[in-house]
């Protein structure tokens, strides 16, 4: 299978290296990643709300290795949240973070990536809208997990991720099924071992459709991120099923990918919202994009062979 392959890549520093210098490679990236800076992408978010979707923004980086580049990501989120004041589109657009990104990984680093995000959840409820922790991984996920109850003691409305393909999701989302939670289920797109995650997309798949169910049937609201139809069919299904209205859950999809689809989900009253990111250290999550979809991957090889 390629994906494990394009994960192992991802930590490469050898690749990055090679693939950042290929000159084909900036279009590609562009189809995922639309600006590196909030000037940039601000078009972008209008563009997108105006069509009536709604998005998250995603400031990328996670190679954090000092405490100063933990708080320049902070502030990065904090301009952004700014940006948003301006606009006056708090309540169209959410964050996403990566607690890795806020210095978790770093000694003492489930209190510094605590003592970072904070502020940015404040500064985002302030202007009426959230931030959801994404899902790393599963090394990360005790210390995810324990962050996102702490913040909701003050800010319920605060997001967090869970990724179908470990072995232990099922029961998270039982824990997260609760009134007021907002819960994000994805597949999950990072290299885990078999002690811990299920290695067949068919396991995935089947587990992706009970723990969907299990949120469904919850007090919270789920939040679907997916691109295949088959799941967003279930999806809709589960949710008639468990007796849910069309603003009691949403789709999510990532920018670039089956756009024709963000707007017809709209047309049909459905809410959804477009994961966008933005920064310049995009490599690890563009490579992750590339083994989450073999179309992503024949696309960016298309890209490479026809150019020039």
């Amino acid at each position: 299978m390629l994906g494990p392959v394009i994960l192992a890549a991802s930590r490469s520093d050898r690749m990055r290296r090679l693939i950042s210098a290929a000159p084909v490679t900036k279009p590609v990236v562009d189809r995922f990643i639309p600006g590196e800076t909030v000037d940039q992408v601000v078009p972008i978010i209008k563009d997108l709300t105006g069509k009536g979707l709604e998005v998250t923004m995603d400031v990328v980086g996670e190679d954090i290795t000092t405490p100063e580049q933990s708080y320049a990501a902070r502030d990065a989120y904090l301009e952004l949240i700014g940006r948003l004041k301006e606009l006056g589109l708090g309540t169209k657009a959410e964050m996403s973070v990566k607690l890795s990104m806020f210095g978790q990984a770093l000694e003492g680093g489930h209190e510094l990536a605590l003592a970072n995000v904070r502020p940015v959840v404040e500064a985002a409820a302030a202007i009426g809208t959230t931030v959801t922790l994404d899902a790393e991984d599963h090394t990360t996920l005790d210390s995810m997990f324990a962050i996102h109850e702490e913040l909701r003691k003050d800010f319920p409305q605060t997001g967090c991720v869970i990724q179908a393909y470990l072995f232990r999701t099922e029961d998270d989302a039982r824990r997260l099924a609760a009134a007021g939670s907002r819960v994000r289920i994805v597949k999950g797109a990072y290299k885990e071992p078999a002690e811990v995650a299920y290695q067949k997309k068919s396991e995935t798949d089947k587990a992706y459709v009970r723990i969907l169910k299990i949120l469904m049937e919850g007090e919270g609201y789920p939040m679907i991120g997916s691109h295949d139809p088959r799941l967003i069919s279930i999806a809709q299904e589960l949710a008639r099923t468990a007796g849910r209205k069309l603003d009691e859950y949403e789709f999510q999809m990532l920018y670039g990918i089956r756009s024709d689809e963000h707007v017809r989900l709209v047309a049909e009253g459905h809410r959804m919202r477009v994961y966008t990111a933005y920064g310049t250290d995009w490599y690890g999550y563009f490579m992750r994009r590339l083994a989450e979809k073999p179309a992503n991957l024949l696309f960016f090889a298309r890209s490479i062979l026809t150019k020039g």
